[in-house]
């Protein structure tokens, strides 16, 4: 039997996602309601399958291995496991310098 895992959003994710999906509503609310559909059914799948993940480059680079990332393009799902808890912590654009926006979060 496979081992189930809760998936929990923190505030900055939900942040992160809102934040996504206003930006491509103001063009088109149709692409903006798929786009939040295709990240939490991306998300969803955690529960069963956290490892399928791999560890964030960015991160690992600087010695920090514990984030684990799934990628719905072009957006990058950071993510971290504890216990039974899968907790989402970003929701970056792929496109961006993702190591400088990570970094930048885990020292505010």
């Amino acid at each position: 039997m496979t081992k189930s895992f809760e998936v929990l959003w923190t505030v900055v994710a939900e942040k992160d996602l809102l934040g996504i999906v206003r930006f491509i509503a103001d063009d088109d609310p149709r692409a903006a309601l798929g786009v939040l559909r295709k990240i939490k059914s991306g998300t969803a799948k955690l529960d069963h399958s956290p490892m399928r993940g791999r560890a964030v480059p960015a991160l690992l680079r600087q010695g920090i291995s514990r984030y684990r990332e799934i990628v719905v393009k072009p957006w990058r799902v950071i993510y971290r496991i504890d216990k039974q808890n899968v907790y989402v912590v970003a929701v970056i654009d792929g496109r961006r310098n993702v190591e400088d926006l990570l970094l930048t979060r885990l020292l505010e």
